[in-house]
């Protein structure tokens, strides 16, 4: 939590030292924060391979200098984790393999972050630092072993940044100075690496790095600060960008949040409601499982039952998704419906338990979208349903689960000839394979 933040702190610093503008500053400032749009692209494949949680082996990865030996070790901590000892050999079989799409991999992630914050409209220069996150100054890195000054700046500096983070975040400031004192030269820049040290020198930089207002500050604080008017269109732009994000944590669930703000919509315009309540529930749609990006891709992705604590986690994706939502003030109101999508009017639904008027009609149609479409999508643990089999489960529960109104304009949409929901969600498994 705050990875991000922290690193953008420590980013922006060093870009102040050597003497950027206050434009390449605020382009630095935002390829520090976006840098990782991209990881949900992998969690799959690495989830997939390893037979293990995505985000504790990510975490632990980030850990290691790079060398064979700790790579390996990590490799056997984590490769079939509570599998038994035959499932663990299998794994770690699997992962042994994986080394040669380690470049892939990584492609995957640095590629489809950079296309999302173009998408955001965010400049090239932010777009290429998020591309060549992974690059090593001495050519060691991935996917292109680019190297020196080939490596964009605003790589180098996050790179650098982003490890002194996570080692002072676990160890503190001795075993960040230490690790970033190892790879001077070798991951790192030294130019950057001696800028930094100076910088830490300070007691200052690291009770900066660790104060309770840090996010306040750096917020306010934006390098060459300047307002953008963020209309309509913009705003749908960074909800797309973010639903992009969010869908592809799990290739289940590819395209599913795109599909949800689709049937949604029809909904709602089927039951009245004017363009602008459309619009605004096409963003709560495209959003509302933000929360999954907390989730490991090793439970959305189980072809079995979930066990108790899997249960809790997979829960939890629904406050995470409302806590998300309501730090963002252009999207505060969606962050009910983000919290909310897996209420039932009978009360036994999650998080909260709430019953009947406790849950928004706003919330409704959304939840009826989003079960509707889980029923016509691939699941890992089962088929796709046809739609006018899906129709008759939701119609059961209809009064219970669901709000009738909602399902009635469904079933109305569905049924209709000249409806635009024409087809089953897309078989996802080939996603697998990355």
């Amino acid at each position: 939590m705050g990875h991000c933040l922290r690193s953008a702190h420590i980013g922006t610093q060093i870009g102040r030292k050597i003497g950027l503008s206050d434009g390449e500053l605020n382009d630095l400032y935002y390829a520090l924060m976006l840098k990782d749009l991209g990881c949900s692209a992998n969690a799959a494949l690495v989830s997939s391979m390893l037979d293990t949680d995505d985000t504790t082996f990510k975490r632990a990865l980030e850990r290691v200098d790079g060398s064979k030996v700790e790579t390996l070790l990590q490799l056997f901590r984590h490769a079939g984790k509570g599998r038994g000892l035959a499932g663990r050999a299998r794994a770690v079989a699997k992962g042994l393999a994986l080394g040669s799409r380690a470049g892939e991999m990584v492609e995957i992630r640095c590629r489809r972050g950079a296309e999302i914050a173009c998408q955001m409209r965010f400049s090239e220069a932010v777009g290429q630092g998020i591309l060549d996150l992974d690059e090593h100054f001495d050519g060691s890195g991935r996917p292109h072993q680019r190297r020196g000054e080939e490596i964009h700046l605003f790589a180098r500096i996050a790179l650098l940044a982003q490890v002194t983070e996570i080692f002072f975040s676990r160890k503190g400031p001795k075993a960040a100075i230490s690790r970033v004192r190892k790879l001077r030269g070798k991951a790192f820049d030294p130019t950057l690496v001696d800028v930094l040290l100076e910088l830490a020198a300070r007691d200052s930089f690291w009770s900066d790095l660790a104060s309770s207002d840090l996010e306040k500050r750096l917020l306010d604080s934006e390098p060459g600060r300047h307002i953008i008017l963020a209309d309509e269109d913009y705003l749908d732009d960074i909800v797309e960008g973010f639903s992009r994000v969010i869908d592809a944590k799990s290739p289940f669930t590819a395209g599913h949040s795109s599909r949800v703000a689709d049937i949604t919509v029809l909904i709602a315009r089927e039951l009245g409601l004017d363009e602008p309540a459309c619009r605004n529930l096409r963003r709560a749609a495209l959003l509302h499982d933000i929360g999954k990006l907390g989730v490991s891709a090793r439970i959305l992705n189980k072809p079995t039952d979930l066990d108790a604590a899997e249960w809790e986690e997979m829960r939890s994706h629904a406050c995470h998704s409302e806590r998300i939502l309501s730090r963002i003030s252009a999207f505060s109101d969606l962050a009910e419906i983000g919290g909310a999508h897996h209420e039932r009017l009978d009360g036994t639904g999650y998080p909260r338990g709430l019953k009947g008027d406790e849950i928004s009609f706003a919330t409704r149609i959304v939840a009826t979208a989003d079960v509707f479409d889980a029923l016509t999508a691939d699941r890992p643990y089962r088929a796709a349903m046809p739609h006018v089999e899906a129709l008759s489960i939701l119609k059961a529960s209809a009064g219970r689960h669901h709000d009738p109104v909602c399902v009635a304009a469904l079933e109305r949409v569905v049924l209709n000839p000249r409806s635009q929901m024409t087809h089953q969600a897309p078989i996802a498994q080939s996603a697998l394979t990355g």
